[in-house]
């Protein structure tokens, strides 16, 4: 099929998703894709159902135009909160993510397990749902205000994010927990800082690789995984400061607009 061809389709709130990009282009190098970054709403952890379902319908129509033949919501809080409304609307596979709290529930010894998240995404009906059918597991909740902007700021490895991680985890930490789930796309890119706050048994559980290999299992379902060995492109949309996307993707193709 020549749309096997077409990009995968990415949005986020900012950076933060293009860590499920780099698990996707990893498993599946052949695959062009085109990637969104809705840095000038970020964090959307912080709004309102409505407003974050509106935003995803946005960024879903521009990707739609631009041909994408599937869609990865690489953002939390936009799936917990947008992804069944976005897939009665469009008539295209959606891949989501949601906190790995499942396979964390599965793997604890302890018990409890913690999970950093946006207030958006621990808020969400998916992520009570998710929670209420785990039995005997400890959920330690905690929203991790400011990391995002702190990312988005292109404040990686500062004092700032140590500051607020230490915060964070050592209420977790103190409640003995062995699983810490990232809940949002955007803190894969904080696990060294993480890192050196946890204890080294304390396991850092978060869903790209999970992402990577449900949206490979997707695109075969659907035959539309580009079995083709020609150049893939791999080309990134933002509507702010381009400099933190080039930090994190590198000499990538980057397209600044104003507005999606």
């Amino acid at each position: 099929m020549e749309s096997s061809k077409n990009p995968i389709g990415l949005f986020d709130s900012g950076i933060g998703g293009t860590s499920i990009w780099r698990e996707i282009n990893n498993l599946l190098p052949n695959e062009s894709t085109i990637y969104l970054a809705d840095s000038k709403n970020a964090p959307y952890g912080q709004k309102s159902k409505e407003e974050i379902v509106d935003l995803s319908i946005k960024n879903t129509e521009f990707l739609l135009k631009q041909n994408c033949k599937l869609i990865v919501v690489a953002c939390n809080t936009a799936t917990t909160n947008a992804i069944k409304e976005l897939r009665e609307k469009y008539n295209v596979p959606f891949i989501g993510i949601e906190p790995a709290i499942k396979p964390a529930a599965l793997q604890t010894k302890t018990g409890t397990v913690g999970i950093l998240a946006t207030k958006g995404t621990l808020n969400s009906e998916l992520f009570h749902k998710t929670v209420a059918g785990l039995q005997d597991i400890k959920i330690m909740e905690q929203v991790g205000f400011g990391l995002v902007q702190l990312i988005e700021d292109g404040k990686l490895g500062s004092a700032e994010l140590d500051i607020l991680l230490e915060q964070y985890l050592r209420p977790m930490i103190e409640a003995n927990i062995d699983c810490l789930v990232l809940g949002c796309s955007h803190y894969p890119y904080l696990i060294p800082q993480i890192k050196k706050i946890l204890p080294p048994d304390v396991k850092i559980i978060d869903s790209g690789e999970a992402v990577a290999r449900q949206t490979k299992k997707i695109l075969e379902k659907n035959n539309l995984l580009n079995k083709s060995s020609g150049q893939s492109s791999q080309i990134f949309y933002t509507n702010a400061n381009p400099a933190v996307l080039r930090m994190i993707v590198g000499n990538s193709h980057i397209v600044t607009e104003e507005d999606f």
